[in-house]
C-alpha cells in the first residue's frame, strides 16, 4: 500500500529545503571572515606569482 501525501505539505517543505540549501550555499560564499578571506587571497596571489617565476619563455618562431 502507497503512503499518502498530502501535496500542500509535500509543496512548502519543497520551498523550505530549496531556501535552506540557498542559504547554505550564501553562507558558504559570503560567511568568510574578512582575515581569513585576505589570508586565502594573499596565498593564491603568491602561488600565482610563483607559478609565473618558473615559466619558461618560449623562443621566438621562425616565420
Amino acid at each position: 500500500m502507497t503512503k499518502i501525501i498530502n501535496l500542500r505539505q509535500a509543496r512548502k517543505q519543497h520551498h523550505r529545503d530549496a531556501k535552506r540549501a540557498a542559504g547554505d550555499a550564501n553562507a558558504a560564499k559570503f560567511g568568510e571572515a574578512k582575515p581569513a578571506r585576505d589570508a586565502r587571497q594573499a596565498e593564491a596571489d603568491r602561488a600565482a606569482r610563483a607559478l609565473d617565476a618558473h615559466r619558461r619563455d618560449d623562443p621566438p618562431a621562425d616565420d
